[in-house]
């Protein structure tokens, strides 16, 4: 059998390969766009003059209820683990997450899932990677799942690296 004739008998064999790729890329794009992306039901703010490398800050959400947020240790470091604390005040959650978004260069995917320490209190650890920038510009926002939609106050920080 020549190259050719071969060639033409597998090419509709790579050309389902393909189409069965392209259609699992899709699939697993879908299924994980909800968790890449969250869709808010109430967005809170931060109170102004907040410094998460100073203490806790706390946020408000729309129709009642507060967010507070504390990042142990201070300054706040790259790459050392870190202490993370949340309560809530006016709203229940059955989960309580925080998504570290670095807000001039993308980090990648960073979201510590909290643990229930009491009512409307969370706890977890997580670690900010290191960037090659020495000023990196960082989003927290705590993710609160409650029965009535997800709940996110955004709080700003930066962090400095050593050199």
């Amino acid at each position: 059998m020549t190259y050719g004739a071969l060639v033409k008998r597998t090419a509709p064999l790579w050309i389902l390969t393909g189409l069965f790729a392209a259609a699992a890329c899709g699939l697993a794009l879908y299924k994980a766009w909800p968790l890449l992306f969250p869709q808010a039901q109430f967005l809170g703010t931060a109170e102004p003059g907040c410094d998460l490398t100073k203490g806790p800050c706390s946020g408000r959400l729309p129709g009642g209820g507060r967010v507070r947020l504390s990042i142990t240790p201070r300054p706040i470091p790259v790459v050392k683990p870190l202490a993370i604390e949340v309560d809530l005040e006016g709203i229940q959650a059955d989960t309580v997450e925080v998504d570290f978004v670095g807000v001039n260069m993308n980090m990648g995917f960073n979201r510590p899932r909290l643990k229930p320490a009491g009512p409307g209190r969370f706890r977890g650890r997580g670690v900010l990677p290191v960037c090659v920038r020495r000023h990196m510009v960082w989003e927290a926002r705590v993710l609160a799942h409650t029965p009535d939609g997800l709940a996110v106050v955004p709080f700003r920080f930066d962090t400095y690296k050593r050199r």
